[in-house]
């Protein structure tokens, strides 16, 4: 008997959605015969039965077209706004997978996405995950699809950036996406050929990062760019964030627990404008102008790249090989030429950390790059 597959994609949208989405659909309706229901707007839309065929028309023309077809969001299963309150609808998401008959829920996204399909999984619901991200943040895989993408777009955004920082001896400081991880920026940094690259891996010292632009300038080299993650921070929130850490982990009583979490809150809420801020320091700190470019959902959007669009097809075609043989409970990873599978017990509420000795730091170190530390 024919297998039936329901398909939604969750979290931040992502180029390259519509390619897995596509690899997936085809391999099953015309290499295996299946049946492919989509699931609209995440979780919430499971939850809420809300579902478009997947047929061979609705898959047509869709590799080259940027965000989803299904639409997305953020909502938990687990967690889900209802009627002005958080509710569990994990049960209602086990109810309309045996209405469709499903034989698997196949689930788009990064690491909450993980996290919350194997929320399901636990709830008895077969689950599949595709790695998508920006951020390149999701262990036990080469790469995630959308990172490609991002980082051209971000290269490209710092290339531009380049004649104007000569043309009025400016620091130009360009905020990149990635709030708990750095790969975007460290990548779009070396590739861009940044001046200053700073991640939330590495936290910097705002005066040897403005040591470093007065040492370009007395060598008669005008200008600088740097490259910051949106979550990179100081050494001093570093050391404030590690104190309440530890007084959370420490804390004798509740109420000195929720004091400590509350506190730890504040710090994170204090980061937003944080490249503003930098800006600003370096500024005074250099004697010279200062201007920020924040690229935001720009590093999101528009048609996936070459290698997106191959690896999320790839992707999508293993993981349409793995329902066929009846494997489920994994994420599909790209690992080298090939795929691989990874229990998603191994995968969910885990980040991919950019290592300190990672190739691409010590690329950036040998060419002169300022990292902050």
């Amino acid at each position: 008997m024919a297998k039936t597959i329901g398909i939604l994609t969750s979290g931040g949208d992502s180029p390259g959605l519509n390619a897995a989405i596509r690899g997936v659909g085809k391999a099953a309706l015309s290499y295996y015969g299946m049946q492919v229901i989509g699931f609209r707007d995440g979780f919430r839309g499971f939850m809420e039965n809300r579902t478009m065929e997947l047929d061979s028309s609705a898959l047509s023309g869709i590799l080259t077209v940027g965000g989803t077809i299904l639409g997305t969001s953020r909502d938990k299963p687990h967690r889900m706004p209802v009627g002005g309150k958080l509710m569990d609808m994990t049960d209602v998401m086990v109810e309309n997978y045996h209405k469709h008959n499903l034989d698997v829920l196949v689930c788009l996204g990064g690491g909450g996405t993980a996290k919350n399909a194997y929320r399901v999984m636990q709830k008895g619901i077969n689950v599949i995950t595709l790695p998508k991200t920006i951020d390149n943040d999701v262990p036990f895989t080469d790469s995630t699809f959308g990172f490609d993408t991002a980082l051209n777009v971000a290269t490209e955004a710092i290339d531009r950036l380049h004649s104007t920082a000569h043309s009025h001896h400016r620091i130009v400081v360009v905020e990149i996406m990635g709030n708990k991880v750095g790969w975007l920026a460290l990548g779009a940094g070396l590739a861009g050929g940044a001046d200053v690259i700073l991640i939330p891996e590495i936290p910097y010292d705002v005066d040897l990062v403005a040591e470093a632009i007065r040492r370009r300038s007395a060598s008669g080299k005008r200008f600088s760019i740097v490259a910051v993650a949106e979550g990179a921070i100081s050494k001093q929130e570093a050391a404030a964030r590690k104190e309440a850490a530890d007084g959370i982990a420490h804390a004798k009583s509740k109420a000195a627990k929720q004091k400590t979490e509350a506190a730890l809150e504040q710090i994170e809420l204090q980061h937003a404008g944080n490249t503003l801020r930098l800006a600003a320091q370096l500024e005074q700190l250099t004697g010279l102008e200062s201007r920020v470019t924040i690229l935001g959902y720009l590093q999101r959007g528009g048609t996936p790249s070459a290698a997106d669009r191959l690896l999320a097809t790839r992707l999508g075609t293993a993981c349409a090989d793995l329902i066929e043989q009846g494997v489920y409970g994994v994420m599909v990873a790209a690992a080298g030429d090939s795929t691989a599978t990874v229990p998603l017990e191994q995968v969910a509420g885990k980040l991919k950390y950019v290592p300190p000795d990672h190739h691409w730091v010590g690329t950036a170190r040998r060419v002169g790059t300022c990292l902050g530390d």
